[in-house]
């Protein structure tokens, strides 16, 4: 068999799981540390609940992804995870997913790995949504997540380094309220209303217009051109805010 038929015989094998986003439609990747709780704990040994070193790997990490070659508006990260918002006519690899997912967890895992001195790998989903109010939805759910894991952590850890064991902990934890764990913190001179808002909302990066002074060769003067550049969120709204705020983005 001829080589040129051989290749169109397995093409149509390799390509039979090929699943393509339609357009129109927004993508949002999110992707996620595998492992990462004994990476964190056990072998780069960050400090509990929260390490800045940890939280600027993960900044470091998206604002790459954000500028690999995809057309990337918005990126969140919390905990282990990162979402990134994809521009509305995005259409990298002809919009197929495994080609997103892979390319994505593939550079996020070298880049954090780079970044930790350690191996750590994440993998990588595409969600599409059809609307603006589906993606302030996803985006409101992932903040609402972070605040769980956040509240969860502080409870855990904060009984940890008072001496309870794993199984003390996670007991007393569970099935509690939001109030009670709350007020476990306050009894052990934590006020949660006053831990930095990162750790409770995740971070947000975005692209700003900024004005840079350059130099025309042509005629010899200084002109002022228009850049793009990360800026980094530390302080993201809450609720119909925060809504408000994904939705200027798009």
């Amino acid at each position: 068999m001829r080589f040129d038929d051989l290749d169109k015989k397995m093409r149509v094998y390799e390509k039979s799981l090929d699943q393509v986003i339609t357009p129109e439609t927004y993508m949002i990747a999110r992707l996620d540390g595998r492992g990462f709780t004994k990476l964190t704990k056990e072998v780069c040994k960050y400090e509990a609940p929260f390490d800045i070193r940890f939280r600027d790997s993960m900044i470091k990490t998206v604002e790459y992804l954000m500028d690999c070659g995809f057309r990337v508006i918005y990126g969140f990260t919390e905990s282990d995870e990162i979402s990134l918002l994809f521009d509305l006519d995005e259409n990298t690899f002809g919009r197929k997913v495994r080609k997103y997912n892979s390319t994505l967890a593939g550079e996020a895992s070298a880049v954090f790995s780079l970044d930790i001195g350690r191996v750590a790998t994440f993998d990588c989903r595409i969600i599409p949504l059809p609307n603006i109010k589906l993606v302030e939805k996803y985006f409101l759910w992932r903040q609402e997540d972070a605040h769980r894991n956040s509240l969860n952590s502080y409870c855990y850890w904060t009984l940890r380094k008072q001496g309870k064991s794993k199984r003390e902990a996670t007991r007393m934890l569970e099935g509690k309220s939001v109030a009670f764990k709350n007020e476990l913190l306050f009894s052990m001179g934590i006020n949660y209303d006053k831990v930095p808002s990162w750790q409770k909302r995740g971070v947000g990066i975005l692209k700003e217009e900024y004005e840079k002074e350059g130099f025309n060769p042509v005629t010899g003067e200084k002109c002022i051109t228009t850049r793009k550049r990360n800026k980094i969120e530390l302080e993201l709204p809450l609720g119909s805010e925060y809504a408000t705020f994904i939705s200027s983005l798009i």
